[in-house]
Formats: C-alpha cells, sequence, structure tokens
C-alpha cells in the first residue's frame, strides 16, 4: 500500500472544506440577493436581524442565521455586544448598487444557475453533445446580463470603442451595428443611446433573451433605432454593417471561430456583413473582424447550439465586456 504524506492529506482536506463553504455560501449570497437583505442594509449601519426581517418582511429565525452564515464569511460584520450586524460600505459597494462598476451580486445569480444544470452536463459527458444556453435555468440569463453590465457601463462607450480608430466618428455621423450574441441587449442599448444616429441590430440564438431585450430597448426609450432578431451566428441577416460586435461572445461559437489569430476567410458571415467603405484618416476599411471584441466569460450565443464548444479567448482580443441585467 502507498504511504501517504498526512501533512498533504491534511491540506487537502482544508483545502476541500473551503471549496466547500463557498459553495454553500454562493447560495446563501444569491437568498441575500432576491431578498433585498443586501440592499436593506447597504446604509452600512448596524442592525439587528429582528430588525433586518422586519425592513425586508422576512423571518427572523431565518434572517439571523443568514446573518451568523455571512458573518462567518467574512461578508458582514458581528458586534456581540449589540447583537448586530453591519455590512460595510464597500461590501455594499458590490453587493448592494447595481450601478456600481464592480456590481458582483450577478456573478452568485449565474454560478448558482449553472450548479442547476449539473444533471444535463452529466449526461453530455456521456453523450459528447452540447448544453445549449437555451437548456439553462434562467437565473443564468439574468446573472450573466447583470454581472457583465457593470464592465459595460463603466467601459464600452468611454473606453472601448475609442479605443478603435475612426468607430466613434462614424457611429456619431451614422452607422449602423450588429451586436452578435446580444443576450439581453445590455450593450446594444447602452450604444444605443450614446449614439443616436445610428442603427443598432442585437442578433441572439435564445429567442426569449430577444424578447427581453425588445422590452428593454421599449422601456430605454431606443427601439426606434434597435432592433433585435433571433439568430445563429452564422446566419444573422443584414450587411453593410460598420460595426460588429462580439461581447463575451466570441468564445462561444465553435472551433472556426474562436481560435485566436482566425483571418477573415474563417468568418464568413460577418465578412459579408461588414462594410466595404474607408475610413477617411487611415484609408482602411471602417470595419474589420477583429474588432469584434470578445472576453472569456459566460456564454450567451452559439454558432451551433447544442454542440460542444469551444471556450477558447482570442489573443488579440481587447478584454471589454462583461453582462448586466436589470432586474
Amino acid at each position: 500500500m502507498q504511504t501517504l504524506d498526512q501533512t498533504r492529506v491534511e491540506a487537502f482536506a482544508g483545502q476541500i472544506a473551503t471549496e466547500v463553504g463557498a459553495a454553500l455560501n454562493a447560495a446563501l449570497v444569491t437568498v441575500g440577493d432576491q431578498l433585498g437583505l443586501y440592499r436593506a442594509m447597504a446604509d452600512a449601519q448596524p442592525i439587528r436581524a429582528d430588525e433586518l426581517a422586519a425592513r425586508t418582511k422576512t423571518h427572523e429565525r431565518y434572517v439571523r442565521e443568514w446573518l451568523n452564515a455571512q458573518a462567518a464569511g467574512g461578508f458582514v460584520t458581528y458586534d456581540s455586544g449589540e447583537d448586530s450586524y453591519t455590512l460595510p460600505a464597500e461590501h455594499a459597494f458590490i453587493l448592494a448598487d447595481e450601478s456600481s462598476p464592480v456590481a458582483m451580486a450577478g456573478i452568485f445569480q449565474a454560478a448558482t444557475a449553472v450548479m442547476d444544470g449539473r444533471a444535463r452536463v452529466a449526461e453530455r459527458f456521456r453523450t459528447g453533445d452540447g448544453v445549449g444556453w437555451h437548456e439553462h435555468h434562467d437565473g443564468l440569463f439574468c446573472g450573466t446580463e447583470r454581472s457583465f453590465g457593470a464592465n459595460y457601463r463603466m467601459h464600452l462607450v468611454a473606453e472601448w470603442l475609442p479605443a478603435l480608430t475612426g468607430v466613434v466618428e462614424k457611429l456619431e455621423r451614422g452607422g449602423r451595428v450588429a451586436d452578435v450574441g446580444c443576450g439581453h441587449g445590455a450593450s446594444t442599448i447602452l450604444m444605443a443611446q450614446a449614439f443616436p444616429a445610428s442603427t443598432f441590430t442585437g442578433i441572439d440564438v435564445h429567442a426569449e433573451s430577444i424578447v427581453t431585450a425588445r422590452a428593454r430597448a421599449h422601456d430605454a426609450g431606443v427601439s426606434d433605432r434597435v432592433a433585435f432578431e433571433v439568430a445563429d451566428a452564422t446566419g444573422f441577416g443584414g450587411s453593410r454593417y460598420d460595426l460588429i460586435a462580439f461581447f463575451d461572445a466570441l468564445h462561444d461559437l465553435g472551433v472556426r471561430w474562436a481560435r485566436p489569430g482566425t483571418p477573415e476567410r474563417r468568418w464568413p458571415t460577418a465578412a459579408r456583413a461588414c462594410s466595404s467603405s474607408r475610413s477617411p484618416a487611415t484609408g482602411s476599411r471602417t470595419t474589420s473582424i477583429p474588432w469584434a471584441a470578445c472576453t472569456t466569460g459566460s456564454p450567451r450565443s452559439s454558432a451551433h447550439p447544442g454542440r460542444s464548444r469551444s471556450r477558447v479567448a482570442p489573443g488579440w482580443a481587447r478584454r471589454p465586456a462583461r453582462r448586466a441585467c436589470a432586474r
């Protein structure tokens, strides 16, 4: 029998205990987010369990257990003398403020939704098939939108688009934009709000997300210049686009699309749809395919729904995107 290193056994057992604790707390964070417990503590003032329960119309016993778990994990602080709990302002900025550039409660919503699909994923291990985006729990769609939206609001218009030569000027004059893998339309709508002279088309393979995106555009007052269509990444309509964007979707479009350094000939749909106009400043085409910004993150659109997906992020891609969801 092989001799075991007891130190390594104990170290790994400790690691497992930490992983289990984190997994269990992810569920509790989602509960706190859903019930508004973090938001009710966002003033960073001490509060007792019964007060928080009254403020959120929940039961004190459950709230106390939740608070104790949050205190054990370092999410809130506990004052034993006053029997009160405080959500530090810095923690509230991350967990209780959806407008924050570092809002992260949505990540827990997405992560726990992925866990809900573990039986389906285990089945695909045996069959070799992929798991389609549409097969996930709907918490993943909103959680993805919420968690990535923080970076969209912070960086998309202010930094990412200006980094592309001539793009902002083109959109200010009036251009055509396709947002492939748009999800609930957060990135599409932000661009439409910033560039009222341009028109935007959001494309996603998930029909339910497109329904949500259309409602979002209507509520934002941009539905006159934003359209959404259900299509995959190889079959969307339109042509002569000035900008084709892939936010957090390119790495899920299959090996042909996701391989680093992919030449334009391997981008048939996007290449056909691009404008052939020239930039007056550089003489180059106003949109090159590598402008399709992507990053690693949660999947939103697939060229081949239901097939195994590549999770490679192009080395030439800027790291722009996160995803957001207004609840």
